[in-house]
């Protein structure tokens, strides 16, 4: 008895592909020559999120970070899947409040720092103090 044949595309897909693997689409299959200097257009998806599952946007109220470009009714992106080092803008959760402010790790310390003179840096207590790096901010978005 013949086997009966099963044909497919040969293209199976991946999770891989993205829109930088086609150049250009054409119904007939041949691109213009036009499209050779053709640009394409900029996703922001690409440009700005790096790990979407752990990727955040919030909404930033408050003037405590103004020196580092953050403003109030900022949109900050935060990547949770960051590790947080010393020298970062961090959201942070302390005691319960969620904070944003630079990260400062020294051998015995950790302070969490404003960039506004107004406002004063926190120097983190491990033993009455509960605290939570909750992701590391990675593009501030604001309005001119």
């Amino acid at each position: 008895m013949d086997e009966e044949k099963f044909y497919e595309a040969a293209y199976k897909g991946s999770k891989k592909y993205s829109q930088w693997n086609i150049k250009t689409a054409d119904a007939t299959g041949f691109g213009a020559a036009a499209d050779d200097y053709m640009e394409r257009g900029i996703d922001l998806n690409e440009q700005l999120i790096h790990n979407k599952p752990a990727t955040f946007f919030m909404r930033m109220r408050g003037e405590a970070m103004t020196g580092a470009g953050i403003y109030d009714n900022d949109v900050v992106i935060v990547d949770r899947g960051l590790r947080p080092m010393s020298g970062k803008v961090v959201i942070a959760v302390l005691n319960g409040e969620m904070l944003i402010r630079r990260l400062e790790k020294t051998f015995n310390k950790l302070r969490l720092i404003p960039e506004n003179k107004k406002f004063a840096s926190t120097e983190v207590d491990a033993s009455c103090d509960t605290l939570e790096i909750w992701g590391v901010v990675t593009y501030v978005i604001h309005a001119l």
